[in-house]
This record gives structure tokens, sequence and C-alpha cells, in this order.
């Protein structure tokens, strides 16, 4: 009897065929650049010069192409395996987070061992447009997109709602050829390298995926094995994997009368800094600051030392937009596998959006110079130091945290261990820029404050819904 579209032989058929040619594609396209094949070598050296010659003055374009050719970079893939990780586990996702982690570190070896043993120098253009060390055949770029791109697909994929399907699949594809195409557009690659990284995760990909679905763990016949593994296949994916359960109510049940209170919210924090501001500034007996705001930053400039300098080093980078961007990507995601809503998300959303609208409102309004000490950072905005930005979004940043685990835990420690972070972060941050000579103290006070009522008012439209108000009991 003949397979059927859409049965499990045919999907396997499918599976076995890809991968058999996408194994003999790259074996060939291997044995060709290891002999240095003439038409090979040709193609290849043709299309980098063409597009040097077109990339290279553009100064846009070359810039576009470093931040996109970044997807498949080093740092982008270790925080997308380690989020997915992270996210796997917490949901209890034993038998996939194995696969995920195994499936990366083993393509990190192939590429390495392959790049040695084929052992071909990378492109020489006319004009360089990105300098690279190692060898250049198999790109570790494509690869390694191809690999980390398509696990997340192999694993979300199932458990997306069936609209979104598409759409993630075809973003994660794109991110895919994105990555690979900006490595010969930038002369770092050859069109051949790219074409093996790909073929090569595509092999491994499909390699592991196959072998990590036999292993059941002891699991009956006929039981569920992997669902995340499916690619979509999967009529009835776990539901402990959903990102949110359709259970859940929505993160803001009335979002025009949240959208209400927050901008009630915004202007009267506004008005109330400005207040505070006007009268720190304008109505002391003196054009300088107050008394105890120059005493407080003349101490913190006379306490500079050497390791100090470098430990406020750090913690500028942690507080600065580097830190809570990565703060940022690393606690939303896991804030939505803990809390299984996106009210995190949006939490983290209002918070970061209504900070940053409030303190650059606050500083165009009340202009206050920084004190007058040596400045450790220079470059900064002479009028721009009352509130403090660093000190505001660290405690947005960190509050956003605390709500999050209160609302999802009644474990005492891992509230106590937010709470220890609400208030530790920021005043790391706080003292550092006191110490840089950057802020008085009442632009750190002011801060403190914009950013408490801030979330305070954050908190109270992104709560969770009770009986009185929907009918229906708040999911946490």
């Amino acid at each position: 009897m003949p397979v059927r579209p859409g049965e499990p032989g045919a999907r396997s058929l499918v599976i076995w065929s890809v991968t058999l040619a996408a194994t003999v594609g790259f074996v060939v396209l291997l044995a060709l650049v290891r002999t240095r094949w003439a038409p090979v070598r040709r193609a290849d050296q043709d299309v980098a010069d063409a597009l040097n010659a077109v990339v290279a003055g553009n100064t846009v374009l070359t810039r576009s192409l470093k931040v996109l050719t970044d997807l498949g970079g080093t740092p982008m893939l270790l925080w997308l395996l380690g989020i997915g990780t992270l996210w796997l586990v917490l949901r209890r996702q034993w038998r996939i987070a194995p696969y995920v982690v195994i499936t990366a570190l083993g393509a990190m070896g192939l590429n390495a061992v392959i790049k040695e043993l084929v052992g071909r120098l990378r492109p020489v253009v006319e004009e360089p447009l990105s300098h690279q060390s190692g060898m250049s055949f198999p790109s570790g770029h494509a690869l390694g997109s191809a690999v980390v791109y398509g696990v997340l697909l192999l694993v979300f994929l199932p458990v997306t709602r069936p609209r979104a399907r598409p759409v993630f699949a075809g973003v994660m594809v794109t991110a895919v050829v994105v990555v690979g195409l900006t490595r010969i557009a930038l002369g770092v690659h050859y069109p051949s390298d790219v074409l093996a990284g790909w073929l090569l995760g595509l092999v491994w990909l499909a390699l592991t995926a196959i072998a990590f679905r036999q292993w059941r763990w002891g699991a009956p016949p006929g039981a569920r094995g992997m669902p995340g593994l499916s690619a979509g296949l999967d009529p009835a994916p776990e539901e402990g994997l959903r990102p949110v359960p359709r259970q859940h109510p929505t993160a803001l049940p009335r979002p025009a009368h949240a959208l209400v209170e927050l901008l009630v919210a915004w202007a009267l924090i506004a008005a109330l800094l400005y207040g505070l501001g006007y009268l720190i500034v304008e109505s002391g007996p003196g054009p300088g600051p107050p008394a105890w705001d120059r005493a407080v930053a003349v101490w913190a400039a006379s306490v500079r030392t050497p390791w100090l300098d470098t430990v406020t080093g750090w913690v500028e980078v942690l507080g600065g937009t580097p830190g809570i961007v990565a703060g940022v990507l690393v606690i939303g995601p896991l804030g939505v596998a803990v809390a299984r809503t996106w009210r995190p998300m949006v939490l983290l959303a209002l918070g970061l959006a209504g900070e940053l609208s409030l303190y650059f409102a606050t500083t165009a309004a009340v202009s206050r110079e920084r004190p007058e000490v040596v400045q450790l950072n220079t470059g900064l905005r002479p009028m721009a130091s009352f509130p403090s930005g660093h000190v505001t979004a660290m405690l947005t940043l960190t509050l956003c945290v605390a709500v999050i685990l209160f609302r999802a835990t009644r474990d005492r420690r891992w509230r106590l261990a937010a709470v220890v972070l609400a208030v530790l972060a920021p005043a790391g941050v706080a003292f550092q820029r006191l110490y840089a000579g950057v802020h008085h103290l009442s632009d750190v006070l002011a801060s403190l404050l914009l950013a408490g009522l801030w979330m305070t008012a954050c908190w109270w439209v992104t709560r969770p819904p009770s009986p009185d108000r929907h009918g229906t009991a708040g999911v946490r």
C-alpha cells in the first residue's frame, strides 16, 4: 500500500531524503574545495570581487551588513541558546533541553575540525570590509545560524499557534539566509563556504533530531517522545512548552483604561519631578547646587582609587545601555517562561518606555548642570544632570524582576533575592554615578522617586485580574 502524504512514513522518507541530499551536496563541495577545482575557485573569487566593488563604496550598506551579520555571531547565538535552554529547563522539558545543548556544541566542534582539515584561506579582496581570523571553509556564521535557528524552529514551531507558524518559520529561515549572504558581501567568506555551512548545518540538525527522537528514557510503547522535534507535524504538542497557555487571561484585559491610567500617572510624575528640579536649581541662595549636594560630590571624587576605578567601570557598563538591554533580553523571555503569560513582557515594555520618556522630558525641562568636579566620563550632555538615567533604568529593571517573581512564586527565598537585587543593583549604580562625578546626590534621589512611582503605576495596570473585576480568578 503506498504511503500517503502527511503520514509518519512519508514524513520519515522526506527527512531521510533531504538529509541524504544535503550530505551528498556537502561532500561533493568539500571535495571540490579541498582539491582546489579551478571552476569553483574562479566563481568564488569573481563573486567576492564583484560584491566588494559594490559594497566597499557604500558606508551605510557596509554598516547595515555588519549589524545583520551579528545575527549569526557568537554572542547572539549563545544568547539564543542560553535563553532557549533555560526556558526549557523552567518548563521541565528534560528531554528537549539536552538536544538543544548537544546539537549546538556538536556543530561548534564540527566547524572547528573541518576548518582545520580543509585549511582554506579567507578571500583576498581589493578593499577589506571586515577582518576575521581562522580558516574560511565552512562559514562558521552560516553553520552556527543554520543549527541554532533550526533548533529553535524544531523545538518551538510545534507549540506556536497555527496562524503564527508561517511567520515564525519565515523569520528563522530569513535570519539564516541573511547571515550567510552578509558573510559573502563583507568579503570574509566565499559563496562555497556559506553554502557548505548551510548544508552541514542541515545535515547535523537532521541527524541529531532523528537520534534524539529515539531517546525515550524508558517511555512505554506508543508514548509521546519528543514532540518538540516533529517540526510542527505533531498535532497535539505538550501544553507545558506553550509560551502562553490558552487558558491564561490577556496581559492587559482593558488596554484603553490602562493607557489612560498610565498617561495620568506619567503627567503627574513629570510635574512632580519638574517641581522638585525647579526648587533645587532655582530657589537656592546662589547659582550652584545646595551645600549638601556639593559636599557629597566632592567627597565622592576624593575617594577615587585605581581599583575603585576598575570596579565602578564595570558597574557603569551594567547600568548603561548595554547592561540594561542585556538584562531585558534575559529577564523578558525567562519571565514569560516562569509566569506562563505575556504579562512580564508587557510590564518590562511599559516600565522602560515610561521611565525613558520621563527621563528625557525631565532633563530637558530642568536643564541642570553636572557637578563641578573632575568627571571620569567625557562626552556627556553638560545640562542633563537631573535625574540620573542610569539609576532610573536599573531601578526600573530590578523592580520589574521583583514584580515578576512576587507574582510567579510564593517561595520566600526567591522573593528575598528579588528584594536584595532591587536594593543592591541600583545602589551600586548610584554610587558609580556619584563617584564618576556626573550626578549630584539629589539627581540620584530624583531617579529613585521617578522609577518607584512609575513602576507603581505599571504594577497597577498589569496586575492579574481578580474575580470581582472579570468574573474569573486571575492566574498568577
